[in-house]
């Protein structure tokens, strides 16, 4: 049995470093998924507007409210109590001794990826959820706009557990911590949308991270992820027998 005396529970400013992503990682995507699901947040947009345009405002505000609470938000925290860090700290920047790594791993996932989530994409099961946006009529400004909300919202997504989450850990915890930490919360995330995309988000999210840490910036896996969401979505707009495309 554990004395508490044996314990340490003094705080040190090094500590900072690995917690504070953590936190922040947790804290904000709660605030988002709470916000991008309120029933209330919902009702106004349909109680101000008609079906087809509410369900597209709707969904994109859910996009545009997780680009700043997920990419926006949590970067401006970490400068202010982290002081020593810089934003390509943190993956957001461009290394051109790896940008044809980048390129080409882009490139190669996404030609794997886009065949296996366009099959998946079909089910009726994915039809269910996806696309996001349920309006009956997409006219060609839904479709750029789907498409921009994607855009917006992963980059804040990726940012958040690809350069916030990852690099701090990896400096103070090491790589194999810091990717088991980012595989853990990155596949909570896709619980509520069942357990083939959570199961999924595991081999993903590990090799996400490894590409990361290797080309020191978030890109490979904010693109490779925009590539799937769009894959999904247009599949799933195409072959779902409620929505008709002008």
């Amino acid at each position: 049995m554990y004395i508490l005396s044996n314990f340490n529970f003094s705080w040190n400013h090094e500590d900072l470093l690995p917690v504070l992503p953590i936190i922040l990682t947790l804290i904000f995507f709660i605030l988002y998924w709470f916000t991008a699901n309120s029933s209330k947040v919902k009702k106004y947009y349909y109680s101000k507007y008609s079906f087809d345009v509410a369900a597209y405002k709707h969904i994109f505000f859910t996009k545009l409210f997780g680009f700043f609470s997920m990419g926006i938000v949590p970067i401006i925290v970490c400068q202010l109590l982290i002081e020593d860090y810089n934003l390509s700290y943190y993956g957001l920047t461009f290394i051109n001794e790896t940008a044809l790594f980048s390129i080409l791993w882009t490139l190669g996932l996404s030609i794997i990826l886009v065949p296996l989530v366009y099959f998946s994409a079909k089910k009726p099961k994915n039809l269910v959820n996806y696309p996001q946006i349920r309006a009956k009529v997409w006219s060609k400004k839904i479709v750029i706009i789907n498409a921009l909300g994607w855009f917006l919202y992963l980059f804040g997504y990726e940012f958040l557990f690809r350069g916030v989450l990852l690099f701090p850990l990896v400096e103070s915890l090491g790589i194999w911590p810091a990717i088991a930490v980012n595989i853990a919360l990155y596949s909570a995330t896709h619980i509520p949308k069942g357990l083939d995309e959570t199961i999924g988000a595991i081999p993903l999210g590990f090799i996400l991270c490894i590409l990361t840490i290797y080309s020191g910036t978030i890109w490979i896996a904010f693109f490779v992820h925009v590539v799937m969401a769009w894959t999904n979505t247009f599949t799933a707009l195409h072959y779902n027998p409620d929505i008709k495309i002008q």
